[in-house]
């Protein structure tokens, strides 16, 4: 939707003609309605999707890999220009990157670690996510899911090296689990910890697998498979490696029920009649 479309549609709300709700629609749809509007500014390497923080709620993130460090700028650069308060995001960012990132936006916060990347003022945290890594050896997806989660919005903290090997070492952070909104459970080799910590706490539990392991792990494919597989309640699995997949779900839930409970109470809705079978 162009400017016109936007003000036009505000004047139908001020005058009572469409309700905030029916306008809030008509924007989410706007450019995918093959009218005016692309929802993309095209940078001749890539288009940007300027329209999804409307439609989702995030704006898009840049994946650093592959890019060139020109172009992982351009695009924080275009994503900072766009309306809305979000700061800008990249992952996955090679050692050129960071640098030119870290020159380009001096402000900047960076975690090399991580490899991540983001611009701008960050958001007001509400809500828990804790990040569980199995070993030390898992600390780049763990600190990219505590980044991610950070930026999207949540508190964030990790539990390092709690692995089943030592599983006294877990337990003595129980309490530190159970008072988390979100988990996310970072691990290669075998892939157990996420079953475990399932049936320690009652709270959803996001399993990452990680490609940490010797050969027959098949680069996480074996920890992939034990997650998929957990006989714990609750547990969600990502990718293998995906710390940024998790963390953008644990934020996504948080705010859910963030929204919910400010919003107006919803009316009951009616019993629906029962018609006995064979009627």
């Amino acid at each position: 939707m162009d400017r016109d479309e936007v003000r036009a549609l505000l004047h139908k709300v001020s005058a009572g003609t469409a309700t905030a709700e029916e306008a809030l629609g008509e924007l989410v749809r706007g450019p995918l309605s093959g009218r005016s509007g692309a929802g993309f500014e095209d940078l001749g390497f890539a288009r940007l999707d300027t329209h999804r923080a409307l439609r989702t709620g995030d704006p898009e993130v840049v994946y650093g890999a592959g890019k060139t460090p020109a172009q992982t700028v351009a695009l924080l650069t275009a994503l900072l220009g766009q309306p809305g308060d979000r700061a800008a995001l990249a992952t996955r960012l090679p050692d050129e990157a960071l640098d030119a990132v870290s020159l380009a936006f001096p402000e900047a916060r960076i975690d090399t670690d991580a490899r991540c990347a983001a611009v701008g003022e960050p958001l007001s945290p509400r809500g828990r996510v804790l990040v569980v890594s199995a070993g030390t050896s898992d600390e780049a997806v763990a600190r990219e899911a505590a980044f991610v989660a950070t930026e999207f919005g949540c508190s964030t903290g990790i539990v390092r090296d709690v692995g089943v090997a030592g599983i006294h070492r877990l337990l003595a952070v129980r309490e530190q689990l159970d008072a988390a909104d979100c988990l996310i459970v970072v691990a290669g080799m075998d892939g157990a910890l996420p079953s475990v910590v399932a049936g320690l706490v009652g709270i959803p539990v996001i399993a990452v697998p990680t490609s940490v392991g010797y050969g027959s792990s098949f680069g996480g494919v074996a920890a992939l498979l034990t997650m998929l597989n957990s006989c714990g309640p609750g547990v969600l699995v990502c990718n293998i490696d995906n710390g940024f997949g998790a963390a953008v779900a644990a934020a996504r839930m948080i705010r859910r029920v963030a929204h919910a409970d400010s919003a107006q109470p919803v009316p009951p809705v009616a019993a629906a009649t029962t018609v006995p079978v064979g009627s």
